[in-house]
């Protein structure tokens, strides 16, 4: 037994290694909001110090297992050292909350695995009175979350045939499965444009009136599209400040879609407006919010303006994942609940800093169940589907459905699981369909937009924060290590 643990860690090796690269680089960022502690003069800051002296040995120790050859990854080691980075750097980063606010360790880690998975649920509550470092934390790990899952997506997930990035194009390479571009390439290119946004957001936010605080944290949580605020009443504090939220409509918009296609904007800006995925999400929230709109102008007080810019940001925030609240949507009335809880299911664009399904998925799915009809009605007719340019084959078709199976199945045993522990129908419900899709706030008084997770028993806590990792790492990353083949050498 102890040899053949041995050999497994020798095997996995080269993933602990890069796992104690990226605990040094958390422990470094730990200090960012120990600064802020004690410029402002308050206390705090030994807490952070002490958890980024903590993260510093268990990285140490993870570095011993130094990697002197050029590190290759197989698919064994990707899947498990992008599932660890989630999970250990959510166990780490709950410590100095844990100290600071006084809360459980359960609470803690809710809230940071709702921080670096970008959903935005969270136990916290008074958060205008609390300390800025603990707003200024939580605001660090849903930006350096999102700009994770982005690199994950088109960098890593194709060669794990998960997700939606091999069947787009760059400008600098060819997305296919017999070609991928570097990682490196990939992720730098990635990179700028993600700190470029957060730059052009915080100016815009602070331009428009915020203070440069809350310009700060709220630039960060629109571009991860995570969702996170400084204000108990989330965007609801701007409310008299149209400026601000259409700013916040606009970056959640940009946060949703391609980033790889960013990159390639910057050398033929056209691709970026041609591109299937893109035209096709634009086009689903231009209707969704025309309709909605139309239907809250004529059976409320809210006259067209208003309703066109409370609709806008509700339905992106959901769409995108952000989970922002603009007012509590659920007291619309009518339609509105279930409208948004079944958009809270969509998501944003493949290789977006969004959750969900992705709406490539939907696209795909309309292609093929057209091509199916037409068979019905043509007999057994020679067709090619393409998306993007790409023949939508067989094992395309196979992982669409098989993420879209367990997406369903996730959502429904965790609704089971919250039902059996107490919950309401609509809470245990929407409750699974919000972490899954990593939304943030569900549907219901208990954890609607005007609520939040705090009442929730231990137990519950700990399956949503497991749901927020299987929705942030599309599900079958997760799943996978659970099987007898992950481990069979």
């Amino acid at each position: 037994m102890l040899i053949q643990l041995l050999s497994l860690v020798r095997r996995f090796r080269p993933v602990i290694f890069i796992l104690g690269v990226l605990l040094l680089a958390l422990a470094v960022t730990m200090i960012i909001p120990a600064i802020l502690f004690i410029a402002e003069g308050k206390s705090g800051w030994i807490e952070f110090f002490a958890s980024a002296g903590f993260t510093s040995v268990i990285a140490c120790l993870c570095l011993l297992a130094r990697w002197k050859e050029r590190i290759t990854l197989t698919a064994r080691q990707m899947f498990l050292l992008t599932s660890l980075t989630w999970i250990v750097f959510s166990a780490l980063a709950a410590l100095p909350l844990m100290a600071l606010e006084h809360i459980s360790y359960t609470d803690a880690f809710f809230e940071t695995m709702s921080g670096v998975t970008t959903t935005g649920s969270t136990v916290l509550s008074d958060l205008e009175n609390q300390p800025d470092g603990v707003l200024l934390w939580r605001s660090m790990l849903q930006w350096m979350g999102g700009i994770g899952f982005i690199v994950m997506a088109v960098a890593i997930l194709p060669f794990l045939r998960i997700g939606g990035m091999r069947l787009f194009q760059t400008e600098s390479s060819e997305w296919t499965d017999k070609s991928l571009p570097k990682a490196s390439q990939v992720a730098g290119g990635i990179t700028r444009v993600y700190i470029l946004l957060s730059v052009a957001c915080f100016v815009a936010y602070w331009l428009a009136g915020m203070s440069v605080f809350d310009a700060v944290n709220h630039s960060m949580t629109t571009v991860s599209t995570g969702g996170y605020s400084t204000w108990d009443s989330s965007m609801g504090h701007f409310m008299n400040n149209p400026t601000i939220q259409w700013i916040g409509t606009v970056f959640m918009f940009l946060g949703s879609l391609p980033f790889v296609l960013y990159v390639a904007f910057l050398g033929k800006p056209k691709k970026l407006l041609r591109d299937p995925q893109v035209r096709g999400f634009t086009g689903f929230l231009l209707w969704v919010i025309g309709g909605l709109t139309l239907w809250l102008w004529t059976h409320s007080q809210y006259d067209l303006n208003d309703s066109l810019r409370l609709v806008a940001f509700n339905v992106v925030s959901v769409v995108s994942t952000t989970g922002y609240a603009l007012g509590d949507y659920t007291q619309w009335g009518g339609m509105a609940p279930l409208t948004f809880l079944l958009l809270s299911c969509i998501g944003g664009c493949s290789g977006s800093t969004a959750g969900g399904i992705k709406f490539f998925r939907f696209q795909v799915s309309g292609i093929i169940f057209g091509g199916q009809f037409r068979r019905m009605l043509h007999g057994n007719i020679a067709l090619s589907e393409r998306y993007n340019g790409h023949k939508i084959d067989e094992d395309i078709f196979r992982s669409l459905i098989t993420f879209c199976f367990f997406f369903m199945l996730s959502i429904a045993a965790i609704a089971i699981l919250m039902a059996i522990l107490g919950q309401d129908l609509l809470t245990s419900l929407s409750a699974a369909i919000t972490v899954i899709g990593n939304v943030g706030p569900g549907i219901g008084e208990v954890i609607g937009p005007s609520g939040n997770f705090a009442s929730l028993p231990d137990s519950a806590k700990w399956i949503l924060s497991m749901g927020m990792l299987l929705g942030r790492l599309e599900i079958l990353t997760v799943m996978v290590m659970f099987t007898k083949v992950f481990w069979r050498w």
